[in-house]
């Protein structure tokens, strides 16, 4: 059965397993997510269920939003996802879902927004050499270094790495293994990292490529 979930990045930390061994973990607050919409074969095409995180005041919406979300009750949330699962018949527009929803030893993948690094050059972005440093090879040792042919192709090849804004992506870390679920704080530990800063939005559902 799929399952999938909003959170929210709270941090890094670890976590002891029975053995006595350090696991490295990151704990997410997934949930709880409200399920704002229900799409269907017969009516859109496709089955699937928009989700809402987050609570968030009504004066910080506008009337389309308000009156959407108002749908599913008092229901009014902050980050709306749409996810495509096998199950959608088995919730309803209103139904809560929380962190109960995986359990432990379930594998997910988690999708986040990479922190922003702003503008950087070939070497922090791409991992470039340097170009050598003596007999005349200055001043230019951290370029990129040759675009290739001037004559033909008479252009630069698309994928050729280049300085230019580093990082703000969306990324997706797949097959974490889920340590410890905490129902009554909403509280998710997976192994390992996952993108994004600390309070940045994660989407979590159970692995399309499970090992």
């Amino acid at each position: 059965m799929e399952k999938a979930l909003i959170g929210k990045k709270v941090g890094m930390t670890q976590i002891f397993d029975t053995d006595g061994k350090v696991i490295p973990v990151t704990v997410i607050e997934a949930g709880p997510c409200t399920v704002i919409q229900k799409k269907s074969v017969e009516k859109d095409g496709y089955a699937a269920v928009q989700l809402g995180f987050e609570d968030v005041p009504e004066r910080k919406l506008n009337k389309p939003q308000a009156g959407h979300l108002k749908k599913a009750g008092d229901a009014l949330k902050k980050v709306l996802k749409e996810f495509q699962l096998d199950n959608v018949d088995a919730l309803n527009v209103g139904d809560v879902l929380k962190a109960d929803v995986f359990a432990e030893g379930d594998r997910v993948d988690i999708t986040g927004t990479s922190r922003g690094k702003g503008y950087a050059g070939v070497i922090k972005r791409w991992g470039a050499q340097r170009t050598p440093t003596s007999h005349g090879g200055g001043p230019v040792h951290r370029h990129a270094g040759s675009m290739g042919s001037g004559t033909d192709p008479s252009r630069i090849m698309p994928g050729k790495i280049g300085a230019g804004h580093m990082g703000n992506e969306q990324i997706t870390v797949m097959n974490l293994d889920v340590v410890k679920v905490d129902p009554e704080f909403n509280l998710i530990a997976v192994r390992g990292a996952i993108p994004g800063p600390k309070g940045g939005v994660v989407f979590l559902r159970n692995s399309v490529k499970n090992k």
